[in-house]
Formats: structure tokens, C-alpha cells, sequence
């Protein structure tokens, strides 16, 4: 039997062109997996911010819900490039938001911790032991060794790119996709190299799709932005192979994401977002609030220093009721969100999307 394509690897793995984007800090969690899946779409677990043990965790308790095909998402492990000094200023910079939350800052010399992008090879070498349909990559490219024995193991490989350069890395990586993330998406950035130059330059996702498919020919996946069946079919148009979705998924009842972040993606008092360092020391886009006001200007490019620096003050303002001190992720189409079951969004989406392709009439 002749090999299948790249292609034909990812497309099966769905009904419906949707995938619920992975995203980290608990948004994405197995109920939510589990009911896009059943519902034909493509579920993610995002294995960022946790242990190894957590991640294998989250895949059990993944399995037991559903029988459906689901990916999990790796982060990379980024260079220590912080400067101490700049690091510290920062810091200086937030007591007041400390004394305000009553809560210290976190620590930032987290070298043996494993709850941010540490414990990237005991995270490969579970999903290699224990293989799962699909693994994704976000801020970087990993290597052909891990590729190849992910594909050994029967698992399709897909790297998130923000760049026709990145595309190609993928690529001589031996990816069998790529995600292709356009600047309207919301939280991190993926891009492979975090180059504080580069900030708020990044391309729109439909330009950015076309130059990757003329660079690589690679299945794509696209993401960024995406509300409706209407913007679904116009990526697919654009030559896309399935579209990504996250902040459309975050106001279902099955995510994880707390019900502050929740409400604000349609609360006329967020009227717009915006890429910021404020949170996590790399680039994000989330609902401008106070916190970013403040002090997005001055965050220097230091993760995952800043995400352990400010991590208790987010938690302490989500407990004190305080959206204004929380890091509420989303896309430029936030106010497009809709509040109902996963399984329900899917089925909204995918007649949205059958209806939009179909011939307009007279």
C-alpha cells in the first residue's frame, strides 16, 4: 500500500475543517478536547506550563471521554537570552501591582522547574512512548530526530510558523504541516526567534498564507482571527487545508479559561487588543486593560522570567475579581465570540462554512 500524503495524514483526522487551537494557562483542558472531537472537529491539549506528568495525565483522562482523533502541543525550549538587569527593573516596576494584590512577585530563576517550556524531552519521550494522533510545535522547530521518530511512532507532526523562513524550517524538519498563524491571533506569538526588533510587524494571516504555500508545499493550517464559518471558508479558499480556533472556543462552557477572561472577550469596557510582553516577557495579543496600559511599554523581552514574575499577580487578581490585572488572551475577532457548548459551536461553524461555499444564487 503506497504511503499516505501529508495531506491525506492531517485531513483524516478530521470531519470538519475546525481545530480547536491548543492554548495554555487552561483554556484548552479535555472536556473541551473531547467535545470538539465528538463533534467532528479536531480537539488539543496544551502541554505548556505543565509538567510531563500532567500532560500524560491530561491525555489519559483525553482517552477515557472520547475515541476521537486529538493533538497535543509542545512549546519549544527558548535560549536563555534575558538580561538580568533589565529583568530587574521590571520587577522594580511592579511592587506596586504586588502591594496592590497582596502578593509577592514569583521567582524567576526557574532552571530546574518544569512548569513552563523545561521538561520538553520528558514531555517527547512520553508522547513517543505513548503516541497520540497529532503533536504540535509552538516557538521553534524541533528537530528531524524528533520528527522522524514521532512519524516512526505514527504521529502526524505540525509546526506553528509566522514566516515563510519558518515555514521552510518546518519543512527540512520532515513536518507533515504546517499552522500558520497570522498577527490577529490571539496569545503568544509562535514565532521560532523572539526578536524584540520585530515587534508588531508581523504579517496578516491571508498574505502570510499565500506566501507560505508558494515557499513550502506543505498542508496548511491557519489560525488567526477566525470567528465564523464565512472566515473559515475564506482561509480554505486561501488554499488552507483546515482553519484554528481559539478565541471563538474560550467563552464554551467546557474551557478552561476563568469566567472573567470569558465575559471581557464581549464586554464594551475591552474595546480592542493588542501584542504586549507585559505578562510573559514575549509578544501576546490580549484585551487591553490597566496592566497592559501600565506597563506593556516598559516588559522587556525575558520569557519565561516575566511569565514566573507575574504569575501569582494574574492569579491573585482573577481571585480579588480583577480583570484589569489578568492577562486576557484574544484575537482581533474577539467580539465575534458566541457562549455555547463546544459541540454546538462546531455545528454553527461547519453550516456556516457549507453555507458559504455554496453557489450564491440569483
Amino acid at each position: 500500500m503506497a504511503p499516505l500524503s501529508g495531506l491525506t495524514r492531517v485531513t483524516r483526522l478530521f470531519e470538519h475543517p475546525i481545530v480547536q487551537a491548543p492554548m495554555a494557562g487552561g483554556g484548552s483542558n479535555p472536556a473541551l478536547a473531547a467535545a470538539v472531537g465528538d463533534a467532528g472537529g479536531l480537539g488539543f491539549l496544551a502541554a505548556g506550563y505543565k509538567t510531563p506528568a500532567a500532560m500524560h495525565e491530561e491525555i489519559k483522562q483525553l482517552r477515557a471521554r472520547t475515541g476521537r482523533p486529538f493533538g497535543v502541543n509542545l512549546f519549544l525550549p527558548q535560549p536563555p537570552a534575558a538580561d538580568p538587569a533589565a529583568v530587574g527593573a521590571y520587577a522594580e516596576r511592579l511592587a506596586g501591582e504586588a502591594a496592590r494584590y497582596r502578593t509577592p512577585l514569583g521567582e524567576t530563576d526557574h532552571e530546574t522547574d518544569q512548569s513552563s517550556d523545561d521538561g520538553y524531552d520528558a514531555k517527547l519521550a512520553i508522547l513517543l512512548d505513548d503516541p497520540v494522533p497529532i503533536v504540535s510545535f509552538t516557538f521553534g522547530c524541533p528537530s528531524r530526530t524528533a520528527v522522524d521518530a514521532l512519524a516512526e511512532a505514527g504521529t502526524v507532526t505540525v509546526v506553528t510558523v509566522t514566516s515563510a523562513a519558518e515555514a521552510r524550517a518546518a519543512r527540512e524538519a520532515g513536518a507533515d504541516a504546517v499552522c500558520v498563524q497570522g498577527v490577529e491571533a490571539g496569545g503568544h506569538q509562535g514565532t521560532h526567534h523572539d526578536d524584540p526588533e520585530a515587534d508588531g510587524e508581523g504579517a496578516g494571516l491571508l498574505p502570510l498564507l499565500a506566501e507560505v504555500r508558494e515557499s513550502v508545499p506543505l498542508p496548511v493550517i491557519a489560525a488567526g482571527g477566525l470567528m465564523r464559518g464565512e472566515a473559515i471558508a475564506a482561509v480554505l479558499a486561501a488554499g488552507a487545508c483546515a482553519a484554528q480556533l481559539g478565541t471563538a472556543f474560550l467563552p464554551c462552557p467546557e474551557s478552561g479559561a476563568h469566567p472573567l477572561h470569558k465575559r471581557a472577550l464581549t464586554d464594551p469596557l475591552f474595546v480592542r487588543t493588542e501584542l504586549t510582553r507585559a505578562f510573559t516577557g514575549r509578544p501576546a495579543r490580549g484585551l487591553v486593560n490597566r496592566f497592559i496600559r501600565e506597563h506593556g511599554p516598559y516588559a522587556p523581552a525575558a520569557y519565561p522570567q516575566i511569565h514566573h514574575m507575574t504569575s501569582g499577580l494574574r492569579k491573585a487578581a482573577a481571585a480579588a475579581g480583577d480583570p484589569q490585572g489578568m492577562n486576557l488572551w484574544a484575537g482581533q475577532g474577539h467580539r465575534l465570540a458566541r457562549t455555547m457548548p463546544a459541540a454546538d459551536l462546531v455545528g454553527v461553524l461547519a453550516a456556516e462554512l457549507a453555507a458559504a461555499r455554496a453557489p450564491a444564487g440569483c
